[in-house]
């Protein structure tokens, strides 16, 4: 996945917490910065000071640098006029085009040989704009949409409303973005979480950027201020298309555990009562699965099928539905009760793994 933090220079953060943040993003193996350069809040002059070397530092580290901009980023950048090569020199390589820009233009700009990339506002976009930037000529090959962030509590996106116009956008062949909160330095003015959804608001953040990827979600960002190390660790794992559902242990065994770390795909031909892994027997490599945890099979309960299935021996399954004990299913591990309601995201066809507490 393409994923990406935040930066707001003139906002929360030190010029020298904003180089650190670059530098631990990095390392985690995430490629974009996304960056504001009309909040109303931004002290300008600190912003105009500390900009070049932060863009800078990113490109450093060969960072994708994404700005949302409006005609109010003229003003506060003291640029007379609208110029790509004015952005380029800056070092940014992605313009974000919020508010302000008409089809014919976002079509022009589309076509510039400078490399910069454009991108639209997930949030907001309707069919009639995508018919209408589509009618003046737009080359939607240098286009992806990002979704907004909402510091407000209760103005967060609903799943369903993020779902349509991701579907929406995906049609037109436009890959989608967007953001979960931190729970590190969080941005003002507000400091209660910058978040799409809002469900994710209080949510922890590599959960909600686990519900991203199990969204179809082509890019996460992180939308807060200065996330701790630990979140910049998950994002970096992060893998697109991919259903990982957190999962605690409950054999000691390691033969059964070191298949359970492997990533799986869903059968295509869906049973009822549970999710069926299609690799999973062919994973033994000999290895003989001994009979042990004889217990109910819960919804959510993780099984492996032990010598006693004959042929179905190393099947595993995440069960849907719940069944009665039996001797020749090995019950494994759990899904965590908070993240049963990922199993619904893995369909027949999907990639699914754990997140092993």
């Amino acid at each position: 996945m393409e994923n990406g933090i935040s930066l707001y220079p003139g906002l929360d953060n030190t010029l020298a917490e904003n180089l650190q943040l670059l530098e631990t993003a990095a390392a985690c193996g995430i490629r974009r910065v996304f960056t504001s350069l009309h909040i109303p809040e931004t002290d300008t002059d600190v912003l105009k000071k500390e900009l070049a070397t932060i863009l800078q530092a990113a490109r450093e580290h060969d960072m994708e640098i994404i700005s949302d901009i409006s005609p109010r980023t003229l003003d506060m950048l003291d640029m007379p006029e609208f110029s790509l090569e004015a952005f380029q020199k800056l070092g940014i390589t992605t313009l974000r085009l919020d508010y302000g820009y008409e089809a014919g233009q976002i079509a022009e700009l589309s076509h510039n040989t400078l490399g910069i990339r454009l991108q639209l506002n997930a949030s907001t976009i309707t069919e009639e704009i995508l018919t209408d930037l589509q009618a003046a000529g737009t080359d939607f090959s240098h286009i992806d949409a990002l979704h907004n962030f909402y510091p407000r509590r209760g103005t967060g996106l609903s799943e369903s409303a993020l779902c349509k116009k991701n579907t929406m956008l995906k049609q037109a062949g436009i890959k989608v973005g967007a953001f979960v909160p931190s729970h590190g330095k969080q941005r003002g003015p507000l400091f209660e979480g910058l978040s799409t959804l809002e469900a994710h608001r209080l949510w922890q953040t590599d959960r909600a950027a686990r519900h991203m990827a199990a969204l179809g979600m082509d890019s996460v960002f992180l939308s807060d201020s200065l996330p701790l190390p630990s979140e910049l660790q998950a994002l970096g794992k992060l893998r697109a298309d991919e259903v990982a559902v957190e999962a605690v242990f409950l054999t000691e065994d390691e033969g059964q555990r070191e298949l359970l770390r492997h990533t799986f795909t869903a059968r295509e031909d869906e049973a009822r009562d549970a999710i069926r892994a299609q690799e999973s027997r062919g994973l033994l490599k000999g290895t003989v699965v001994e009979p042990e945890n004889n217990k109910e099979r819960r919804r959510g309960a993780i099984t492996i099928d032990n010598k006693d299935y004959l042929r179905y021996m190393g099947e595993l399954q995440i069960i849907k539905k719940s069944q009665p004990p039996d001797t020749r299913v090995n019950v494994v591990g759990r899904v965590s009760e908070c993240e049963l309601f990922m199993l619904k995201y893995i369909t027949p066809g999907r990639k699914f793994s754990f997140v092993w507490g």
